[in-house]
């Protein structure tokens, strides 16, 4: 979207800036001297961050993202910060609104919340955005993973007792911009796109098209070693407020599909 409006701008992968890494941050931002910093780097292995990255877990996403914080307030950008539902405990029966309390319940989801805490407390002008269930064009996704499955299988299986909101990385991408163009107040955020479904129902949608059958199964028949929410429905009214239009997930999707095609 950036290329597309031609707004200049320096793109980081890991490679090119360990975050983790103070000082190469801080001669990144002297380099550079961002006006606005879009910090999407995580470390999101869920299952991995319970035990063999723990510590990588930590460091990445707090650490990580203290040295991101405090070099964008030195310099005087503003610092976007992509954030989870996770962060939230998913025993709620209704939305989560922006103020819940958090009760993240495990690592990825602890240090997610440390890293949201300290933006707020490092930052001036900020936004922090809570997003889920990501797809898009780039990089594996529950989309890309459901339509490989469906070429080499005649029957797949989906859990069908978790509830959450897609979201694509377009719809999240152009708030992003949104409210940096807009000047929405600073603080917290969540984006997704709107009406909610299961997992069975996500895959449903995908493979509408597909000579696939698709069934229902529970989470218990899928066991785990990090704990997933079973309703991680997030509030979008704040997001709403501003004026940002947001599309239901399904008419996400079908324009997904359609840009990219079916043959990835």
């Amino acid at each position: 979207m950036l290329d597309e409006r031609g707004i200049e701008y320096v793109a980081c992968g890991s490679k090119e800036l360990d975050i983790t890494n103070r000082a190469q941050v801080q001669a990144k931002f002297t380099e550079l001297k961002p006006e606005a910093v879009f910090h999407c780097a995580a470390y999101t292995a869920v299952d991995k961050a319970e035990d063999e990255a723990k510590d990588l877990n930590w460091q990445v996403n707090e650490q990580g993202t203290k040295n991101i914080a405090n070099a964008a307030q030195q310099f005087g950008a503003t610092l976007i910060y992509i954030s989870t539902d996770y962060v939230f405990d998913g025993t709620s029966e209704g939305e989560y609104q922006v103020a819940a309390p958090t009760n993240p319940k495990n690592e990825y989801r602890k240090a997610k919340l440390a890293g949201e805490e300290a933006v707020k407390s490092i930052m001036d002008k900020y936004y922090i955005i809570r997003t889920s269930w990501v797809f898009g064009e780039y990089r594996k996704n529950f989309v890309y993973t459901m339509l490989r499955l469906a070429k080499t299988h005649d029957h797949l299986t989906v859990v069908d007792d978790q509830v959450g909101r897609p979201t694509w990385t377009r719809t999240l991408a152009k708030f992003m911009l949104y409210a940096i163009d807009h000047q929405i107040p600073y603080g917290t955020y969540q984006l997704s796109n709107d009406d909610s479904c299961t997992w069975y129902e996500f895959a449903r949608e995908i493979l509408k098209n597909e000579n696939v059958e698709v069934s229902p199964v529970t989470s218990a028949e899928y066991p785990q070693k990090a704990y997933r929410p079973r309703h991680s429905i997030m509030s979008l009214n704040k997001v709403k407020a501003t004026g940002f239009e947001v599309p239901t997930w399904q008419e996400a999707l079908g324009r997904f599909m359609d840009e990219v095609g079916e043959d990835k």
